[in-house]
């Protein structure tokens, strides 16, 4: 293992919360004090896939194209792609955002249970489909009734949609209104494997074997980001000072698994030992990603994975040290500390949240693995 790169305290902190069994992992803290990252087993500028935190990105695009003007509260998805007369057309993109369209995690005709299966045998990419058969499979997709349901394919569609409005691509909306104005040099969205950056890490499974990369045209406003912790610690700062474009994707505007969980545009927000925490995480076949800020006190922690084994519940630790750091440090003028953490658990259990089909359990058709 190379590093630690980068603050030591904040590695030596993350490696007591996420284990031995991830070898590459990077972390950032946020607070009023400051701005902290460290990289274990791979340098700072490294970039990681963030997988469905890329929905959190589409969240922030759409809730900006509102704010511009290019789309509206009732706008549909036969506004902005050619879908034609299907029932996919008249879904709404408010719909969309919430994960209360009525669309399936995936469509049938994309063969989810055979995908998932290659991607569990051979380590195989499961997505990699261009706009053009993203909607040939949307046109065949049947909607049920408005619930809510986390969805890859609405996911993808929200994003294209939201480009077509503003007469670009995907790709070019996160680098003209994410990437470009946030300053972010290692944030992008390749659709190939020979687009991605020499400093691109290849994930593991939870066995260690090397997983394909997840890249694809389709794929990019539900889970085809790739980032550095750098950036994605800018990103946290931009969302907790109300920098970042399409900032009101943050606030929650319905329930989504019970009532103590609310959604945004894409960002979930629940209540954790009296305090609310707005995140987002994300699966591909090697990474696992978490987002978390306490907006109230400030705070924010990002970690970064390059094995498939959860760093959700260490994510929802360090933020809440951090929080706690950073309350006693308000009330004694001082900057707070990034020392080792203690062993301390949150009362969510986030695997279980995966496997209940909650924001991190979108496998295709519930299956096993193949996630965004």
């Amino acid at each position: 293992m190379t590093g630690p790169y980068g603050d030591k305290e904040l590695a030596a902190r993350l490696r007591d919360a996420v284990g031995e069994r991830h070898r590459v992992v990077a972390a950032a803290a946020v607070s009023p004090g400051g701005t902290r990252v460290t990289s274990l087993g791979a340098p700072l500028g490294a970039d990681f896939e963030i997988g469905s935190i890329s929905k959190g990105v589409t969240g922030l695009l759409y809730a900006d194209a509102l704010d511009r003007g290019e789309i509206g509260p009732e706008s549909t998805l036969g506004d902005f792609l050619p879908l034609g007369d299907v029932p996919a057309g008249d879904v709404t993109l408010a719909s969309l955002s919430t994960h209360r369209s009525g669309l399936p995690r995936l469509p049938a005709s994309a063969e989810p249970w055979r995908r998932t299966f290659s991607l569990w045998r051979h380590g195989t990419n499961p997505y990699g489909e261009g706009l053009d058969e993203l909607l040939a499979q949307a046109r065949e997709v049947q909607v049920g009734r408005p619930r809510p349901r986390y969805s890859n394919l609405g996911f993808e569609l929200l994003g294209h949609a939201i480009a077509r409005a503003a007469g670009t691509t995907y790709r070019e909306l996160v680098n003209e209104r994410i990437a470009g104005p946030l300053g972010l040099g290692v944030f992008y969205v390749p659709s190939a494997p020979d687009e991605l950056r020499p400093g691109a890490i290849i994930g593991k499974s939870r066995s260690g074997r090397e997983q394909q990369p997840w890249t694809g045209e389709a794929l990019g406003p539900a889970g085809g980001i790739r980032a550095s912790i750098g950036d994605m610690a800018t990103l946290t700062s931009a969302l907790l000072d109300g920098s970042a474009p399409g900032i009101t994707a943050l606030d929650p505007v319905t329930t989504f698994a019970g009532r103590a969980v609310r959604i945004g545009a894409a960002w979930v927000t629940l209540e954790t030992k009296g305090r609310f925490v707005t995140w987002h995480n994300g699966g591909t076949g090697g990474f696992r990603t978490w987002l978390g800020i306490d907006r109230a006190a400030g705070t924010g922690v990002v970690v970064l994975s390059a094995t498939a084994i959860s760093v959700d519940r260490p994510g929802f630790v360090m933020l809440a040290k951090l929080t706690e750091e950073a309350g006693a440090a308000e009330r004694t003028g001082g900057t707070g500390s990034t020392g080792p953490a203690e062993n301390t658990r949150t009362t969510e259990d986030t695997e279980d949240t995966e496997k209940a089909g909650g924001v991190g359990g979108n496998g295709p058709a519930g299956g096993p693995g193949n996630r965004a």
